[in-house]
């Protein structure tokens, strides 16, 4: 195939392909020993007593599945959450949004705590990934960054009390 055949054969295919899912990764450095982190961030409702966008946090079961309902700061809607995975052991859960008015479709996210070799330092790593609804990639992007970053200090700050 010449040089131009390769072109169109790799634009179509592009073209054809779906469109690639946005990937947000975050992670913040703590002293605070990661048990301790752990224990505050590994209850699947406890967000609600740390992240700031959440003023409260309900936890319920459906068929047989974690969810919980998240009832977001300033009037900003019920956000709905199930859990996909959970390692106490490993210190990580997966999440996935069910419904809520954030501008994102087919979310899912994990939340991961880890000591550094030596223990003195903990990681606290939040990753997600999504695709833009009802807005531009780049505001959606936004959103997501912003709920992970004020989470994350958030986050820090209520474990080393």
């Amino acid at each position: 195939m010449r040089k131009t055949g390769w072109i169109v054969f790799a634009v179509g295919l592009a073209a054809s392909s779906p469109a690639w899912a946005i990937s947000i990764d975050k992670d913040i450095d703590t002293d605070v020993p990661a048990a301790k982190v752990w224990a505050t961030v590994g209850d699947f409702c406890g967000i609600g007593s740390w992240h700031p966008a959440v003023e409260k946090c309900v936890e319920s079961q459906k068929n047989g599945v974690a969810v919980r309902t998240l009832t977001l700061a300033g009037g900003g809607g019920t956000l709905v959450e199930e859990l996909v995975s959970r390692d106490d052991k490993k210190m990580t859960y997966t999440y996935k949004i069910v419904d809520g008015p954030l501008p994102v479709a087919n979310y899912q996210s994990t939340l991961t705590v880890e000591a550094d070799a030596d223990g003195e330092e903990t990681e606290v790593g939040w990753t997600g990934t999504f695709d833009a609804k009802g807005a531009s990639d780049a505001e959606a992007e936004k959103v997501i960054t912003g709920i992970y970053e004020s989470g994350l200090k958030a986050l820090v700050e209520k474990a080393a009390k």
